[in-house]
C-alpha cells in the first residue's frame, strides 16, 4: 500500500511539473510575441517623431525635398488629356 501511494504521490508531482513546464514554455512564447510587439511599436514611434522633425526642418535638402513634392502633387492634380487629344 506504501508503494502504491508513493507511485501516487511521484504521478501528481510530475504532474505538476508538466504543467510548470508548458506554463514556463507559454509565458516565453507570449513574452516574445510582447517583446516584437513593443519593439515595433517603439520603431514607429520613432520614426514618426524623426519624420515629424524632419518635416519642421529648414534645412535646404529638406526644402528642396518639400518643393519637389509640392510639384509633383500640382502635376497629379492636373487633368489627363493625352488619350483624348490623340483621337
Amino acid at each position: 500500500m506504501w508503494w502504491f501511494l508513493g507511485i501516487i504521490a511521484a504521478m501528481q508531482i510530475y504532474f505538476v511539473q508538466e504543467l510548470v513546464a508548458a506554463f514556463v514554455l507559454f509565458a516565453l512564447g507570449f513574452a516574445g510575441i510582447a517583446l516584437v510587439i513593443g519593439s515595433l511599436y517603439m520603431l514607429h514611434k520613432t520614426w514618426a517623431l524623426a519624420v515629424g522633425r524632419m518635416a519642421d526642418s529648414q534645412h535646404p535638402v529638406v526644402v528642396a525635398a518639400q518643393q519637389g513634392v509640392y510639384a509633383v502633387e500640382d502635376i497629379a492634380r492636373r487633368p489627363f488629356r493625352g488619350s483624348a487629344a490623340a483621337r
